[in-house]
């Protein structure tokens, strides 16, 4: 049974021993353990179900320590690091032969962020390994933003859940990879695509690959509540298509006047995208509660953090 703490000192303790931590970071909750030990990461991809071809990220204390990560950082790699770390910005590097196989799935590179949470710094400073930390969620589900999400996933599979309060930026890390020294985005995320090319220019991006994928969060499938999801242009229209369905609504900025509804929620009447961003996977997960039959989700603008609402909403909507 999993406690739900702040101590710091316990959690140090539980890692230290080779067993798994949910840690708050600035994105989403994750699940880490030590990635110098084979039975921790193990345990990380089992108490998941997540498949070992899907890589992890690696959480690291500050830039000093990136040296004994990767081996060689390119240049529009340093300047992004500069720019957004600590951050939600995850960088894929060429690894150092130390860093194991378990972690990176196999291939030569390793995806490493600093995460940007006061608690999530702390306990990364005190520990002497870095940490890898996916969403601690079972995998293809929605990721947790609080505590209790964690516990409602995992309280009878892993010891504690270390409590930093609600995440602040609500989705995860953008994901950039490097191909002939050049940035790509692999994953969107909570840094913008616009952010980015303020430090680095034009950027493509390539964020789905099924086989193989270079990063985490690549797959079409993820985010998923067990409720269908549709993402739509307009909600009046959708709700005529399933009026004779139990409807959830997930509305960007205004409710819905429609007796048909069950449910729903509003992620932010200022249309502020941060704030939508930040109350995604909670909304999904209330939705998720309310023995719907169908989840309708609005489709937000598609610029800034617009982009990785629909990301997520869109993996959210593929059936299995």
């Amino acid at each position: 049974m999993s406690i739900i703490s702040t101590d710091l000192s316990k959690a140090i303790a539980i890692l230290n021993k080779d067993a798994l931590v949910a840690i708050p970071t600035e994105t989403v909750y994750g699940l880490a353990g030590n990635i110098f030990s084979e039975k921790a990461i193990k345990s990380i991809f089992e108490t998941k179900q997540r498949p070992f071809f899907n890589p992890l990220i690696v959480h690291i204390p500050s830039v000093d320590v990136l040296p004994d990560i990767v081996s060689y950082i390119p240049e529009k790699a340093q300047l992004l690091a500069d720019a957004f770390w600590p951050g939600p910005l995850t960088l894929v590097l060429k690894k150092n032969s130390g860093i194991p196989d378990i972690i990176t799935a196999g291939k030569d590179t390793v995806a490493v962020r600093i995460p940007n949470h006061p608690v999530a710094l702390e306990l990364l400073q005190r520990l002497d390994f870095p940490l890898a930390a996916p969403s601690a969620n079972p995998f293809g589900s929605i990721s947790p933003t609080t505590a209790q999400h964690v516990n409602d996933y995992f309280k009878d599979k892993i010891e504690m859940v270390l409590d930093g309060g609600p995440c602040q930026r609500g989705i995860e890390s953008t994901i950039i990879g490097f191909e002939n020294d050049e940035p790509i985005i692999y994953r969107l995320g909570s840094t913008s695509v616009e952010a980015i090319e303020n430090i680095v220019g034009p950027i493509s991006v390539k964020n789905r690959k099924q086989i193989a994928p270079d990063a985490p969060g690549m797959l079409d499938r993820h985010y998923a509540p067990k409720t269908e999801t549709i993402l739509v242009d307009d909600i009046s229209e959708a709700i005529k298509k399933h009026k004779d369905k139990r409807i959830g609504i997930l509305a960007i900025n205004s409710p819905s006047e429609d007796d048909g509804i069950a449910f729903q929620i509003v992620l932010s009447e200022a249309t502020d995208l941060q704030e939508a961003a930040s109350k995604l996977y909670d909304a999904l997960h209330q939705l998720d509660k309310h023995d719907l039959d169908i989840i309708i989700a609005e489709r937000f603008p598609d610029f800034g953090l617009g982009k990785s609402i629909n990301d997520r909403l869109q993996r959210a909507t593929v059936r299995a």
